[in-house]
């Protein structure tokens, strides 16, 4: 066993670091390093077909309960979660669908125009419409629309765009951690511990509201002269494009709404339909699908299937660590530092996962951690619900510090220096990681008040 986990340990630490080099695009990395897993950890030195096959998790798509639920109970933590996989998948297509009607741009023109197209109105409405549109949609989809229509409108209002996108970055991030389906390392823990949409609505959900105040205060605080256009610009209005024009199909537009209004009801409802995420996600796609008509194949091909490979990947190898044994290593090592107080538990999750998430991945990050606070808590439910909702705001919002940290900084500053607007480490993280401090202070000490208090370890 110890050679296997000498091997499952470097792999994960070579996968990470060539990640980190960006020399190669991560999902072939993860894939790479799941193949390695399967061959040397699983093959070579446990050869063992038990861990290999609970790793690759496919009987669990055949059974009943991974589409159709009493809602006790998760998807197996254990190697590959489909349900995250599917449910992405699903949403990914429904997104494109929405993007191909021109319902991102219509949204993004219609806000700017009841502004009047005023800079610090219409930096706080983007602001906040980043944080609630991220709640539903992955953050790195808001991100790509958001930004680019961002640099659009802040040519012709003669104002620098980035200080708008570094604050919408961070929103979408925060945003994100409020439900479910608004992160990817949400997906992961609701579907590895069985939380629904309202549980995280009614958890982190309440945590990024409060930050959500205190960030909006902040960045006005920091950019309200810097998104001012320079005195004596002057500002052609007629050049504006009217948010009917982003519209090229009514039905289209209209059948798009629909689709996403269903999703969120879906969403919202699935722990008293007993539907799963994954059930969701195939149903949303499947409609988008049928609806679309000749985009059909549009649709498809624009779906980002290199993160449905990158999580495939990064599942095997997470599963490669919990199948020798490292991750529950981990977390005996967790439970011995804190010495079995929640209050530490709580404060090394919260502030590893600050560190960790801003100069890493937090998908890989989230999926490996999940494990090991479930070994943590064993059976005690409090205790678990205290370390997921840690582990979803630490992940989440802290992985904003860093240009490098969450998938959606990584969007924001590549769109922006594209158009022109080159936004490099000094200039993202002088804004950034004091607002990811203020966050996590905030966070844990609401944390600390909320749920601490009433955890028997």
């Amino acid at each position: 066993m110890l050679t296997a986990q000498i091997l499952a340990v470097a792999i994960f630490v070579i996968m990470f670091g060539v990640m980190i080099s960006e020399k190669i695009e991560k999902h072939w990395v993860t894939l790479g390093a799941g193949v390695l897993t399967i061959i040397l950890v699983f093959g070579v030195a446990m050869q063992s077909r038990d861990a290999l096959f609970e790793t690759l998790n496919l009987k669990g798509i055949i059974t009943k309960d991974f589409w159709i639920t009493s809602g006790e109970g998760g998807e197996s933590s254990t190697g590959i979660n489909w349900a995250t996989i599917i449910f992405l998948g699903g949403m990914m297509i429904m997104v494109e669908g929405m993007a191909k009607a021109g319902f991102f741009r219509w949204l993004c023109l219609k806000l700017a125009k009841l502004v009047n197209y005023k800079p610090i109105p219409l930096f706080l409405t983007f602001m906040i419409m980043s944080a609630v549109l991220s709640m539903f949609i992955d953050s790195i989809t808001v991100i790509l629309f958001l930004a680019a229509v961002t640099i659009e409108l802040a040519k012709l209002l003669k104002i620098d765009p980035v200080p708008m996108i570094l604050a919408e970055v961070f929103c979408a991030n925060l945003g994100g951690s409020a439900t479910m389906c608004g992160d990817p390392p949400n997906i992961i823990i609701g579907t590895g511990l069985g939380y629904s949409f309202f549980d995280f609505l009614t958890n982190t959900g309440v945590i990024a509201g409060i930050c959500l105040v205190f960030i909006i205060l902040y960045y006005y605080i920091i950019f309200r002269k810097a998104i001012l256009p320079k005195a004596g610009e002057k500002i052609d209005f007629s050049t504006i494009p009217n948010p009917s024009d982003a519209i090229e199909s009514k039905k289209d537009f209209t059948i798009s709404c629909v689709i996403f209004a269903i999703a969120v009801v879906l969403l919202v409802t699935h722990s008293m339909t007993g539907l799963t995420v994954a059930f969701i996600g195939t149903f949303i796609a499947i409609i988008t699908l049928i609806t679309a008509g000749k985009n059909v194949l549009i649709i498809l091909k624009k779906v980002d299937y290199q993160t449905l490979i990158f999580f495939t990947g990064l599942f095997i190898v997470v599963g490669g660590l919990e199948q020798t044994g490292i991750l529950e290593a981990i977390a005996s090592f967790i439970g011995k530092i804190s010495g079995g107080n929640i209050y530490i538990m709580v404060a090394v999750i919260m502030w590893i996962s600050a560190i960790a998430s801003a100069f890493v991945d937090n998908i890989p990050f989230a999926a490996t951690m999940l494990p090991i606070i479930k070994s943590l808590a064993g059976t005690n439910s409090p205790m678990l619900s205290c370390l997921a909702w840690t582990l979803s705001i630490g992940t989440d919002i802290c992985g904003s510090a860093t240009p490098i940290g969450a998938s959606a900084n990584v969007v924001g500053t590549s769109i922006a220096a594209k158009k022109g607007y080159p936004i490099g480490w000094g200039k993202y993280c002088k804004s950034a990681a004091p607002a990811t401090v203020i966050v996590i202070t905030v966070s844990m000490i609401y944390v600390f008040i909320r749920y601490c208090g009433g955890v028997e370890v």
